[in-house]
């Protein structure tokens, strides 16, 4: 008699996100189970303009600015205040530019404004889900709007890491979110990836990335991890939620489904 409607859900996970993007919350929903609630708060971002447009690349001014006060911080603060367990960082380049050591205060600082909550960040979390397959060569790979600088700034936070990055570039694709195709991004990724990489890491969080995946794995025989997928991996952990039952979208669910890293901040 009566139809689903959002309410009975197991657990509850906040997203912060660029204001014009609808990649993170979209992903995440694609993802995420039936009982898995996503909510999402947009914060500013200076190289973003109505619908979601961008330059052809972005510049890093804008991108180190979204790691700092006072929007995020108030954007967190304010979602913290809905029934969520966790929030997730939707943003992959702010931890190039600003570096690793950087995007841990960034993170215990937003933790602050959340009252409390976990806060997990997208390049963070790719660090400990590389661990958590057991990789150590990969494979870097960002969208056509990261230019060669920033690309250079994604290895050498993932070098800084103890990561041996055999191979690092924005992908060769049209540059626009919009312009991103499943196939074309599976089929570039397939033809770029070296044989001795262990891993393909896939950043940016506006990348449309995660219906691939699957299908990238069983191409490559190896892990793909992107900036999405990661992150609801990190953020249901770090809300005491595993994450097993999500199928479909990468070995990393399933394979790499550890003891959840916290214990959740509150009921759904």
């Amino acid at each position: 008699m009566w139809r689903p409607d959002g309410w009975d859900v197991r657990v509850r996970v906040g997203v912060l996100t660029p204001h014009g993007d609808v990649g993170p919350e979209s992903e995440f929903r694609a993802m995420a189970p039936p009982d898995v609630g996503v909510h999402a708060a947009r914060v500013p971002f200076g190289a973003m303009r109505r619908g979601g447009a961008m330059d052809s690349t972005i510049p890093l001014a804008p991108v180190r600015a979204f790691a700092e006060p006072p929007y995020v911080d108030e954007a967190a603060a304010q979602l913290a205040t809905a029934p969520v367990a966790a929030i997730g960082y939707a943003f992959t380049s702010s931890a190039y530019v600003i570096g690793a050591d950087a995007e841990a205060a960034m993170l215990a600082r937003l933790a602050g404004r959340a009252h409390g909550l976990p806060v997990v960040a997208t390049c963070a979390s790719t660090v400990e889900a590389l661990h958590a397959v057991g990789a150590t060569r990969i494979c870097l790979v960002d969208p056509p709007w990261f230019d060669t600088a920033l690309n250079d700034l994604g290895r050498a936070y993932y070098e800084a890491a103890g990561f041996d990055v055999r191979f690092s570039a924005p992908c060769d694709l049209p540059s626009g979110q919009a312009l991103i195709r499943p196939d074309e991004l599976h089929d570039w990724l397939a033809g770029h990836v070296p044989e001795e990489a262990e891993a393909v890491v896939v950043g940016g969080n506006g990348f449309r990335a995660v219906g691939m995946v699957e299908t990238l794995e069983n191409t490559l025989g190896r892990p793909v991890l992107t900036a999405n997928q990661v992150l609801l991996w990190a953020v249901l952990r770090a809300a005491g939620s595993g994450t097993a039952a999500i199928t479909g979208y990468g070995r990393l669910f399933t394979t790499a489904a550890l003891p959840p890293a916290g214990t959740g901040g509150r009921a759904p």
